[in-house]
């Protein structure tokens, strides 16, 4: 009984629910995806414009704009803080001033998303508008990501570029755990 109250106190005093992990997404294609976990504190716009495949987990307090598609592939793991955006306005609103009006305006960007599977993207990230990064990469936190990014690259900074190889780093764990190799070749060489 008193956990209950101290319960319903903590949320009147806070005005909002704690962040909890919620477990499945269904994509607007009507596929159920149950291998996934997505923070309550996460906003998803455009969500019918989102597709998530399966062992993905995106964390808390995330904005994820998908007017323009994003996906994001098998295992990738979005973790706290982070923007992606399919659009952007940024410039238009400069051109335009008052007489902004919206989408269809010069220098208005749009673009899909794409994160490729088992991508690591680290705290603090924004993924703008016309954006592809390959399967297997890290991007480093506080990364503004824009562009194409080959598989297997390590990504970072302001704006993003890459700075490494995620392959050369995981073969010092194929020497010290050499089991973990055919797991490895599963997904990478697909």
């Amino acid at each position: 009984m008193l956990n209950k109250i101290f319960r319903k106190c903590k949320r009147i005093l806070l005005g909002a629910p704690f962040p909890s992990m919620v477990s499945g997404f269904k994509r607007a294609d009507g596929v159920k995806v149950d291998k996934v976990r997505i923070s309550n504190s996460t906003f998803i716009d455009y969500k019918e414009n989102l597709v998530i495949h399966d062992n993905v987990f995106i964390g808390h307090y995330n904005f994820i704009e998908a007017s323009n598609g994003i996906t994001i592939e098998e295992g990738c793991q979005i973790t706290n803080f982070i923007t992606i955006t399919s659009h952007s306005s940024h410039n238009s609103i400069r051109l335009y001033g008052k007489h902004y009006a919206g989408t269809e305006m010069k220098g208005y960007i749009k673009g899909k998303v794409h994160i490729g599977k088992y991508t690591f993207i680290g705290p603090h990230v924004t993924i703008m508008p016309n954006t592809n990064i390959g399967k297997g990469c890290i991007v480093a936190s506080h990364s503004f990501v824009k562009g194409e990014f080959p598989d297997f690259s390590i990504i970072a900074g302001n704006p993003a570029t890459v700075v490494g190889s995620t392959k050369d780093r995981d073969e010092q764990y194929f020497d010290e755990n050499p089991e973990l190799k055919s797991h490895y070749d599963e997904w990478a060489n697909s």
